[in-house]
């Protein structure tokens, strides 16, 4: 046999089973992923309790091929890491993966997609929010007439309290009838 090192001890590997949607091997890809994106900074082994303490730079993780592409990146970045300024501990990256695989429900992709999309933070989505998402997704190529339009169309549709934005029940009422969400919410380890 030989002296490999373990990244995590065998609790610590039964803990983000419980609390993620992937196996053991999976968990140990994701950090080997984790740590590739800083190897001179992140040590082989998790097992005294570094998961929750170091961090990887976002402009490190926005580089990842799952990631460069995704208009937001920085949102969701920001979103998973616990402080909110988009640099990750391994913890974060591992909420971030699991929120995203395959395996996550609906629901939990939902509260996600909700926050990224909730860029000011007030737990609505405002009309400047939906701005923004529609920005990012159109890659700034509507005029501001027609994002007006859109916005309007959107809120015309999913505010059911005409209060001219987003609740969260507003929002996951809307998700619920959009068959193709769970597949394109997510990203494959």
């Amino acid at each position: 046999m030989g002296n490999k090192q373990a990244a995590f001890t065998e609790p610590q590997l039964e803990q983000y089973q419980d609390c993620t949607f992937f196996t053991r091997k999976e968990i140990l890809r994701i950090f080997r992923r984790y740590r590739d994106l800083d190897s001179d900074h992140i040590p082989k082994s998790y097992t005294r309790g570094e998961a929750s303490r170091i961090k990887v730079p976002f402009e490190y993780i926005e580089k990842m091929p799952e990631l460069k592409e995704n208009p937001f990146r920085r949102r969701i970045c920001e979103v998973f890491s616990e402080d909110g300024s988009g640099n990750m501990t391994f913890d974060d990256f591992l909420d971030m993966f699991s929120v995203f695989s395959e395996q996550a429900p609906q629901d939990i992709k939902a509260v996600y997609a909700f926050k990224i999309y909730d860029a000011d933070g007030d737990q609505y989505l405002s009309k400047s929010d939906l701005g923004k998402v529609l920005s990012c997704l159109t890659r700034d190529e509507l005029t501001q007439e027609e994002m007006n339009t859109v916005v309007d169309k959107i809120l015309e549709e999913a505010d059911l309290d005409d209060d001219s934005q987003l609740s969260y029940m507003e929002f996951e009422h809307v998700i619920s009838r959009a068959p193709d969400f769970l597949n394109t919410f997510h990203i494959r380890i």
